[in-house]
């Protein structure tokens, strides 16, 4: 039963000329000032959020986005920042880039904002996607395989280093600790310092491939799943879900279908369903064009990806809509009764499931994501919190 509802804010800050004929991605360059107007408009979310009685605002990281569609660089200092405005929100990461961190500094600024919070930072790794990010600094991404390898391997670091006190770990990219004196005795293992406050860690990862291994890595160290939301294409695929809750049985976890996931959905409420996707539509166009290059919106040609950035091409390209999206079940647009008919049908068919999270696109200006959050908030929450 759906009783949890949340937000995932990318951290793009107000945009002008957004939607296909605006101007291309990679022409944006914004100012240091405008920028950094994303921490403002951030708590401004978070505050509304706190008073509606949403129960996490999930951040993400990123890093360079001069463009300024993804402009947090650290979520857990943001978070902290955001839990101490804030009276029961809690701050989610969603997700910490974890190539781009060593993994007991992650570890320990996870901890910290731990204590410091009282528990309301919510843990979430992930292996990336821009390469601009990653490479630059020295992880891998363009070779998928040694990316998950270091991913797979920071994660089995990090879990030790919260559940264990003292803990060793020589793999193929960390030797923690290596083998040097210390103050009169060889070196052999070493204690986060602090521990999180809250043991065990929730966390979460999103689930874009599905691979068998990368769910059966999740279940190894009991990582919750979230799917759609940020850049991945929104909505639940039934084969997803059926083999989330199948690998979970295989680890001893027998869980109802939908269980230990949050599902993930935009939307935009209108008196009608028209006047939804029209009032939506350039918000929606304008997050095609940042993600679509980078591989999230399925089934383009090559074709379709270049005239994303060419706004004579466009138009013409045959490039998915607003509508095919809602159609598709991704979306959802219209007035608050047809939203709670929607997620009622969700919730019925995933019976497991307990909290999901509805998202603004990329291009959404603070206002609109305001009041959107109020309405969703009075008129669709209601109706499942009761």
């Amino acid at each position: 039963m759906i009783t949890k509802f949340g937000s995932l804010f990318a951290g793009h800050v107000d945009l002008e000329d957004v939607g296909l004929d605006g101007p291309p991605v990679n022409e944006r360059w914004l100012s240091d000032e405008h920028i950094a107007t994303v921490f403002d408009k951030t708590q401004a979310i978070a505050q509304l959020m706190d008073r509606a009685g949403y129960e996490t605002l999930w951040l993400a990281e990123h890093h360079f986005q001069r463009e300024g569609y993804e402009c947090i660089p650290n979520i857990l200092m943001l978070g902290v920042h955001l839990a101490h405005l804030t009276q029961t929100l809690k701050i989610g990461c969603a997700f910490s880039v974890t190539p781009m961190w060593h993994p007991l500094r992650l570890a320990e600024d996870y901890a910290t904002a731990d204590h410091l919070t009282g528990g309301r930072i919510v843990f979430g790794v992930g292996r990336g996607y821009h390469t601009r990010e990653v490479e630059v600094v020295g992880a891998p991404l363009l070779d998928g395989d040694a990316n998950r390898e270091m991913f797979e391997e920071q994660l089995d670091i990090i879990f030790k280093s919260f559940n264990e006190s003292s803990f060793s770990h020589h793999g193929k990219y960390y030797d923690i600790p290596p083998k040097v004196p210390y103050r009169g005795y060889e070196l052999e293992e070493v204690t986060l310092v602090p521990r999180p406050l809250n043991l065990p860690v929730e966390c979460w990862q999103p689930i874009v491939s599905a691979s068998e291994r990368g769910l059966n890595f999740m279940a190894k160290h009991g990582i919750k799943g979230m799917i759609g939301g940020g850049a991945a294409a929104g909505g639940a695929a039934e084969q997803v879900i059926r083999a989330w809750q199948q690998v979970q049985a295989n680890h001893g976890r027998e869980m109802e279908l939908g269980g230990d996931l949050i599902i993930g959905f935009s939307y935009h409420i209108a008196d009608t369903e028209e006047q939804a996707i029209k009032e939506a539509t350039s918000y929606f166009e304008e997050h095609m064009k940042m993600f679509a290059p980078l591989g999230f919106v399925r089934g383009l040609t090559d074709e379709q990806i270049a005239a994303t950035a060419d706004p004579q091409r466009a138009r013409t390209a045959g490039l998915p809509t607003l509508r095919d999206a809602v159609e598709a079940g991704s979306w959802l647009c219209g007035p608050p009764e047809l939203i709670i008919e929607k997620l009622m049908d969700v919730q019925e068919r995933y019976p497991g499931l307990n909290q999901i999270t509805v998202n603004n696109a990329v291009g959404t200006p603070e206002r609109v994501i305001l009041e959107q959050l109020d309405r969703f908030a009075k008129e669709v929450m209601p109706a499942f919190k009761n």
